[in-house]
């Protein structure tokens, strides 16, 4: 059995038999919750590693449930959702989900992204029992003791703001970060401007780090919504 405890919050009752058959039958061990109040009760008593979390709930909404939820806890948070707009997923993101998946999906893409997670949730329980100072993916290094960054034995030469986001990204492996945290985080504000010139460093950070460009291995792009870096294996 699978020892990840996933919370499994969805009041319509076809999806979510859909999504613990599929837990069942991938050995995942599970819990359910069917509105907002009891999902943040349960996350709270149960402590589980990865919460799948519908926004249309009875009782509230469930970007106020990751609001709550984030007072407390890191856990990850995958939004599975009918709500398909760029806005409403950009306002999930910034409360704290970590992804997000639109309904109708598939089940292949929802063992992916549990996959993709639990890989983050690995990695950061290594970093947090190791050491701190090196981040690996693939052939990309970065020393953030020396601010120096590789890739394979050659050194890279980032502006400041490049390895900064690099950096951003680097710390949230797997995780969807919006145009406006990162602005935020790197600005300390969000406007049009801001996002603009964020797009203007991704590109040039990308001729730095990606082989192909056009083709990124590392950085992922989220149109209308931000970027995310992939573990490479």
């Amino acid at each position: 059995m699978n020892k990840t405890m996933i919370l499994v919050v969805e009041d319509d009752a076809p999806v979510r038999n859909l999504i613990t058959t599929t837990l069942k039958t991938n050995n995942y061990k599970h819990i359910v919750a069917t509105n907002g109040e009891n999902a943040i009760a349960v996350a709270s008593s149960h402590n589980p590693d990865i919460i799948l979390l519908d926004l249309g709930l009875p009782d509230m909404d469930g970007v106020e449930v990751i609001k709550r939820i984030r007072t407390w806890t890191n856990t990850p948070i995958i939004v599975i959702s009918a709500r398909s707009e760029d806005t409403d997923k950009i306002g999930a993101l910034d409360s704290g989900a970590d992804d997000y998946l639109t309904k109708p999906f598939s089940v292949e893409e929802l063992l992916a992204r549990l996959r993709v997670t639990q890989r983050r949730l690995a990695m950061m329980h290594s970093d947090a029992g190791i050491n701190n100072s090196h981040f690996t993916n693939g052939r990309l290094t970065i020393d953030y003791a020396a601010g120096c960054t590789y890739l394979g034995e050659q050194e890279l030469h980032l502006t400041p703001s490049e390895y900064k986001i690099l950096c951003l990204l680097a710390q949230n492996v797997g995780k969807v970060l919006t145009h406006t945290y990162i602005s935020q985080k790197l600005w300390g504000k969000s406007m049009e401007n801001d996002i603009a010139s964020l797009r203007v460093f991704m590109a040039t950070l990308r001729k730095k780090i990606e082989s192909e460009p056009n083709s990124p291995q590392y950085i992922q792009t989220h149109i209308g919504v931000g970027y995310r870096m992939m573990k490479l294996e």
